[in-house]
């Protein structure tokens, strides 16, 4: 017969062993690292709230100066960062215009083709349509100039 399979609550009990002495070393050396980071993270945020404690009275007196000057510096820094993303976005359209043109068939050509070809058929249809209804009004006038 088969060998009778062992529940999984005996099978992590006989697979545990104590820990090795590299596996301590790992545990204390995580635990002093993160308990020093901690620590740092505690003093930071002390020290942020001393900062701020103190500055708020300098904050408010200057708030009238600060405020505008805060705003024209967000608008100007915002202006150059889409005056820089136009840019961008304006020399990758240049490269791949060019890339186009020079027939090195770049991401999304075949789309443009189709698509170039779609409105050329659709405007020689528009132009036959325009055609025939031009002779259609055409002989409905000599239609009524005859009788």
């Amino acid at each position: 017969m088969a060998e009778q399979p062992k529940p999984v609550t005996q099978k992590l009990e006989a697979e545990e062993k104590p820990p090795t002495s590299h596996q301590a070393v790992k545990f204390v050396s995580a635990a002093t690292a993160g308990a020093v980071l901690l620590l740092l993270a505690g003093l930071t945020l002390t020290g942020t709230v001393i900062v701020l404690v103190l500055a708020t009275p300098v904050l408010v007196i200057f708030s009238p100066i600060l405020v505008p000057a805060g705003i024209a510096i967000f608008l100007a820094v915002t202006g150059f960062l889409f005056s820089g993303g136009f840019g961008v976005a304006a020399l990758s359209a240049l490269a791949w215009i060019y890339n186009y043109v020079t027939g090195k068939h770049p991401v999304g050509s075949d789309k443009i083709d189709r698509a170039r070809m779609t409105l050329a058929s659709k405007a020689k249809d528009m132009k036959e349509k325009a055609k025939q209804y031009g002779q259609y009004v055409q002989q409905k006038a000599q239609e009524a100039s005859e009788t």
